[in-house]
């Protein structure tokens, strides 16, 4: 029998702590990285160098000047610190200097950077000026009092207090006496104390607000995988689908209203607002944090409605969900979640939706693919390439998860066509699920239908538990993200690769050019659902590599600008002069490449339009990484 610390319930006790305490390591880590060292600032390093100046600069002198406090005996009462002293008062007086400096500095650059810089999606107003205006005084004034009290007790320390020792000289020359100096020594004094008193109390009513707010976020916000959307339980009987009102949102949604500073970093990123469509990132939190404002302080409590006429019919629809806005956010705000909890208030509670919204889902809800096409058209060309149809209780290594693009379009079954080749080519045992195979529900949990969206994850789910099998491997970025990260919100847990991922794991190597023969000057273009929310870029880039010239649009990697197709805009139309696709056209028209190179059906297919579109068909083309590897197969020497 065991008996004290060795007891099962004690045991179950230390197992819970150590659970709570692993809980908390990501939030120490991420207040640790994000909140301390902000290294999401510095993608921006004018801004980070700015911004680190002013935070460790006001950081410092607060510390220091609670350090002081503690000396007049007001916290610990009859007990006088001992630190600092000596050495170290003298390193004291020359920290709290440099940071008072470091201050300047930095609001001198915030100044210049919004006066003359003026980066665009930064808007600046009287809150900026204000702010700007208060740090500013803080450390002007501390040092015109700390040049006072040289001036009049003359410290044999002085040089230690290199600022206030220049002030002191400038007062000297200004013919101040040591005893006027001391006369309004104490005065200086209090205007610092209610200065700093001032900026407290303004925390709360200004920009300031995000000195304690950003942290916070960054602390309590909810942590799930990039790419993640929120998990509806029971949605059979769920009375809340979507949020309407503003009691609907989470407290970390309403933390991250308040918590954002309105900096622009998500707008310089968002591929809807740099193509001119009616959506801002940036505006659209803060549109969010006015209403809820008003629906707090209003008349009508929190019960007034958001959607659509607060926000606009518009607005919610722009958004690809690229996750560009997150990735560029120091305090990750992320409004992808709150666009699609919108879409799914219109969607199943107003159904309220533009019509091609409407026609999408519809496909969805009778075909079973966005495409509207039956079922039994389902990837005719796998019979005659006999791809191999796994049966329930039937094994396979690798199953091959073709898709609706991959199913239904013609331009991306040759892509399809392409992969299944080369796992041929490689011996590879695969097989496929047949006309079985439903639409992960990827597009109607993006357009905001997430009850449609769990009935195709759990007949997938159920279908997958019936065959066996080491690994699913997709084409589609889409599906991959969506089978991998969020279908274990349903019980389906499985072993998922992006096939670019899986072809690099298998070390596929393809035949040489022949001696002399021109590499293909190539770009590649990142799909956001594979690289910036699931982390892949080397993988795809290395089996680019294998025969081409690679040459890097501007915006490339975590940095990459969304084709447009993502967040059910494959199913929209916008206007000539909106359209994300073209943008990136024009990227990757500027390095010159040959072809565009990618790895996505949706990408495929915009950049296809786009070509079309503008006519440059000659120039450019537009090719799959696994197209890309069968001509590199078919053109190798024999």
């Amino acid at each position: 029998m065991t008996t004290g610390a060795d007891s099962p319930p004690e045991r179950a006790s230390l197992a819970a702590w150590g659970g709570r305490l692993r809980d908390l390591r990501r939030p120490l880590r991420d207040f640790a990285v994000h909140a301390l060292a902000q290294v999401r600032l510095y993608d921006d390093a004018y801004a980070g160098v700015m911004h680190a100046l002013i935070f460790w600069g006001v950081t410092i002198q607060i510390l220091g000047t609670a350090m002081n406090l503690m000396q007049m005996q007001l916290f610990i009462p009859f007990v006088e610190l001992p630190f600092p002293r000596g050495t170290a008062y003298l390193a004291y007086e020359l920290v709290m200097d440099l940071a008072g400096i470091a201050i300047l500095l930095g609001v001198g650059l915030a100044a210049f950077r919004r006066g003359v810089l003026r980066p665009n999606g930064l808007e600046t107003g009287a809150g900026d000026a204000y702010a700007l205006i208060l740090l500013a005084l803080l450390p002007l004034v501390g040092f015109l009092t700390e040049g006072l009290r040289i001036l009049a007790a003359a410290p044999a320390w002085a040089a230690w207090s290199p600022v206030g020792s220049a002030v002191a000289r400038g007062l000297r020359f200004l013919a101040v006496t040591p005893a006027q100096a001391s006369t309004v020594h104490f005065p200086f004094v209090l205007l610092h104390v209610l200065l700093g008193l001032f900026f407290i109390a303004s925390i709360p009513f200004s920009k300031l607000r995000h000195l304690v707010l950003g942290p916070l976020h960054i602390l309590l916000r909810e942590r799930r995988k990039e790419g993640t959307l929120s998990f509806v339980d029971d949605i059979e009987t769920a009375e809340l689908l979507g949020v309407g009102r503003v009691e609907e949102f989470t407290r970390a949604q309403l933390l991250a209203f308040d918590a954002c500073v309105h900096c622009g970093r998500c707008e310089r990123n968002c591929p809807a607002a740099l193509s001119g469509m009616a959506f801002s990132p940036c505006h659209f939190i803060h549109d969010l944090r006015q209403q809820t404002q008003t629906s707090l302080l209003g008349e009508n409590g929190l019960k007034q409605a958001l959607l659509p006429e607060s926000l606009g019919e518009t607005a919610l629809w722009a958004c690809t969900t690229c996750g560009a806005c997150l990735m560029g956010c120091p305090i990750f705000v992320n409004p992808v979640d709150e666009v699609v909890d919108l879409r799914r208030y219109q969607v199943l509670t107003t159904g309220r939706v533009p019509a091609p919204v409407s026609a999408a889902l519809r496909n969805l809800e009778r075909q079973g693919n966005p495409w509207g096409m039956p079922a039994a058209a389902r990837a005719p060309w796998t019979e005659e390439m006999g791809v191999r149809v796994l049966e329930p209780g039937e094994e396979t290594d690798v199953l091959l998860w073709l898709g609706c693009a991959a199913s239904f379009d013609e331009r991306n079954q040759q892509v399809a066509q392409a992969f299944v080749r080369l796992l041929q080519e490689a011996g590879t045992d695969f097989a496929i699920l047949g006309p079985a195979e439903a639409c992960c529900g990827e597009a109607a949990r993006r357009l905001g239908h997430e009850y449609l969206f769990q009935v195709f994850a759990g007949q997938n789910i159920e279908l997958l538990h019936e065959v066996q099998f080491n690994r699913i491997v997709t084409q589609c970025p889409h599906c991959f993200n969506t089978l991998k990260n969020e279908y274990p919100q349903l019980g389906g847990n499985w072993v998922v690769q992006h096939y670019a991922d899986y072809l690099y794991e298998q070390r596929v190597q393809l035949p040489l050019p022949a001696d002399g023969a021109a590499r293909p000057r190539v770009t590649y273009h990142d799909p956001c659902y594979l690289g910036r929310y699931n982390g892949s870029y080397s993988a795809p880039r290395a089996l680019v590599d294998q025969a081409t010239e690679r040459v890097e649009m501007e915006r490339h990697g975590r940095n990459s600008f969304c084709c447009g197709g993502g967040g059910g805009q494959m199913w929209l139309e916008s206007a000539a002069d909106e359209r994300i696709n073209q943008n990136r056209l024009d990227q990757a028209l500027a390095v010159s490449a040959e072809s565009v190179v990618t790895a996505c059906p949706y990408c495929l297919l915009m950049f296809d339009d786009a070509i079309r579109s503008r006519g440059v068909g000659e120039q450019i083309e537009v090719i799959d990484i696994a197209e890309m590897m069968v001509r590199q197969l078919d053109a190798a020497p024999v």
